[in-house]
């Protein structure tokens, strides 16, 4: 019996990891500062920070079309310039806070990926999984909270690691309370102090985040193969979309809602409000339909 040779592989040479390597990880700024626009500093100060955190989670609507739609997930650099930047798409904590962090790092600053458990809507001692990507930054010794994907409340801007501090961002307070060897995080709402999730400050790598990106974009029982979400900060105000129900949420005032009935009426909503580009989804009405078909009359539940 003759041995079958495997092919051999042709090594690779330096010019070629150098390649490869820098194809992962240049980032266009440019593109990206027009993308949420930009025009401010780029030094790596917590004023910069603060305006391209804002600038982000206005222009840069949280959605989770590609998994309803069944299509992938990717976080490598090369498709969330190509999503995020050049299509004029949104994503989930994955895609927002991965290209976040990659411009954060591209202008200076000491970046540290996290992760947290959700715990929103759900009891406090409940123990999820780590399904949410944060991002702890540095600046001059002190460090910041940055999140640009937690939906509809999703922090507009960083916040100080300094627990119990009730601290301002351009929408809700937000604060840090020290629990177990970590903290919660928790936006006040009508006078309020609800929590978003828990996190720890062990440093979280890309294969943790591709394991759990894989599981909540494909597993069949996934919140988000299910349910249509997607949210927007702007101005005095936060738009929210869950499934056929839409809401607009006053800072300070009262909510908005309304039943959108048909998937013309959402496809509308989804490109003027929250300015996603839906041209390369030619497939998007068949997943609209979908969801108006089984979602549930709305209860009128703040649903953020």
């Amino acid at each position: 019996m003759t041995q079958r040779r495997l092919p051999k592989r042709s090594p690779l040479r330096k010019d070629d990891l150098a390649i490869s390597f820098a194809m992962t990880t240049s980032i266009d700024v440019d593109a990206y500062f027009r993308r949420i626009g930009y025009r401010g500093s780029r030094a790596a100060t917590l004023e910069t920070l603060q305006a391209i955190h804002l600038g982000h989670t206005t222009a840069i609507a949280y959605e989770n079309l590609n998994p309803l739609l069944g299509r992938p997930v990717r976080l490598d650099l090369i498709s969330l310039q190509k999503k995020l930047i050049h299509d004029g798409r949104g994503g989930y904590c994955f895609e927002q806070n991965h290209l976040f962090s990659h411009v954060l790092s591209a202008l200076g600053f000491s970046v540290t990926g996290l992760a947290a458990r959700v715990l929103w809507e759900r009891p406090e001692d409940i123990i999820t999984g780590r399904g949410h990507m944060l991002i702890r930054v540095e600046i001059e010794g002190r460090f910041y909270l940055v999140d640009a994907g937690f939906g509809g409340l999703t922090p507009t801007g960083p916040l100080r690691f300094e627990p119990e501090l009730e601290q301002s961002t351009p929408h809700e307070p937000f604060r840090l309370v020290e629990f177990g060897q970590g903290f919660k995080a928790q936006c006040k709402i009508a006078r309020e102090w609800k929590t978003l999730y828990r996190f720890d400050l062990q440093e979280a790598f890309p294969p943790d985040y591709e394991i759990a990106n894989y599981y909540l974009s494909t597993h069949p029982d996934s919140f988000f193969l299910n349910n249509l979400l997607v949210a927007r900060a702007a101005t005095n105000c936060r738009y929210v979309l869950y499934n056929d129900e839409f809401g607009v949420h006053h800072l300070n005032g009262p909510t908005e809602r309304r039943i959108l009935k048909d998937h013309d009426e959402i496809r509308e909503v989804l490109e003027t409000v929250f300015l996603l580009n839906l041209s390369e989804i030619p497939d998007l009405d068949i997943a609209l339909n979908r969801i108006l078909a089984i979602s549930v009359p709305a209860t009128l539940n703040d649903r953020r």
